[in-house]
This record gives C-alpha cells, structure tokens and sequence, in this order.
C-alpha cells in the first residue's frame, strides 16, 4: 500500500488505500474521490465518497471533471482528502494536478513537479495531459508544457531533457523551449532523463512533455 501526502490535507493513492479503516481515521480522511470504474466506495461514518467514473484510456474525458473535483477537494474543511484511482499513477495524479492548478496558483510544469517529488512514479495518459494543458491554457491563458510525438518510448513516459536541438535532430525526444532560460531547467527525475537516440530505433509513436 502507498499512500502519497501532496499538502497537509491532500493524500494519493491506488484503490487499496481507501478499504484500510485505520488509515482513514489516521490520516484524518472526510473525503475520498474515486476515480476508477470498479473500485467501491467503502462506507465510513462522517466521510463523503464523490465518484469520478472514468477509465484510464487517452479518450476517456476526464478533463470534465477537472473543476467539479477541484472545488470539491477545495472545499473540504472537516478534514483530510484521499484521491485515488487503481493505482494511483494516471488519474488521480491527473486529478490533483488540476486541484493545484485551480487553487493553488501553480502552473501545470510546478503541479507536475510538485506531485512527483511524493510519487515518482506517477505516468499519466497522453489524453489526461492534453486535457490538462487545456485547462492550464483555460486557467492561465499559456502552457508551460508540451506533449510531443517520440519514438519508441514507453507510452506513459513524460521526460525532459536540457537539449535544446530542433526536432528534426533528435527523434526521440526534444524539448520545446518555453523561454530562453530552459537551458537552466532541472530534471523531473533521474528516470526522466534522455537515452540517447543512437540507443534507440524504430519503434512506435509515444508522447513526451516538453518544457
């Protein structure tokens, strides 16, 4: 069981965390938002269950319950909230992501790094980040990241890369400058960095976020 704290009162999980009652009680747990398909909402004296019935396929609309989720969660003043899907990678992640964003005034490149410093191993769909970028563009008029089209990389794998090449010289992943400091940009994450193209060849198409 993992259970990942995001703020003081905003917990990440997959579907088993929410079924253990002593870590309900512990974590101080009011509300719990079930974003799987299957997955039951157990019954807990004083704590509210909200469902968000998506499957985690690119088409699937998630994005629709971007602002119904967030004011929920922001509105949670009785105690702690558990966001989970199955297991806590695509999502939920995807979730709270949109949560930050709204209300806490981060960008979708900070809400990204901010849920990854508590749950590295978070891989969102490539269509829970496209609905994501909408609702940065919606909220702050900009992206700050950007999916791109790579080869041969695992199909849930964001990675970002200080080069600064064209795309026409790097096939497997280049990053898309959104301001002449990228070069300064730190790395999500060891397991983000970039392989090296000569490592790789062939292979199907994938998605990449480019800062």
């Amino acid at each position: 069981m993992s259970v990942s704290q995001i703020t003081p009162t905003l917990f990440l999980s997959g579907a088993d965390a929410p079924l253990n009652a002593a870590l309900v009680s512990q974590k101080g747990i009011t509300l719990i938002v079930n974003a799987t398909l299957s997955h039951a909402c157990p019954a807990y004296p004083g704590v509210e269950c909200v469902r968000v019935p998506v499957s985690d396929l690119p088409s699937a609309r998630l994005g629709d319950h971007f602002d119904r989720v967030a004011e929920r969660i922001h509105g949670n003043h009785a105690g702690g909230t558990l966001v989970h899907c199955a297991v806590g990678m695509s999502r939920s992640p995807a979730l709270v992501m949109a949560y930050l964003m709204r209300y806490r005034g981060v960008t979708l490149c900070q809400a990204h790094r901010w849920v990854q410093e508590s749950r590295p191993y978070v891989r969102l769909n490539v269509g829970f980040w496209e609905q994501l970028l909408q609702y940065e563009r919606r909220l702050y008029g900009k992206n700050t990241v950007r999916v791109a089209a790579v080869d041969d990389a695992p199909p849930r794998t964001p990675r970002l890369t200080r080069s600064v090449l064209p795309p026409q010289q790097n096939k497997w992943l280049t990053p898309v400058p959104r301001s002449p400091l990228v070069t300064r940009t730190p790395l999500m994450a060891h397991s983000q960095m970039m392989m090296p193209a000569n490592k790789r060849r062939g292979g199907t198409k994938s998605s990449s976020i480019k800062v």
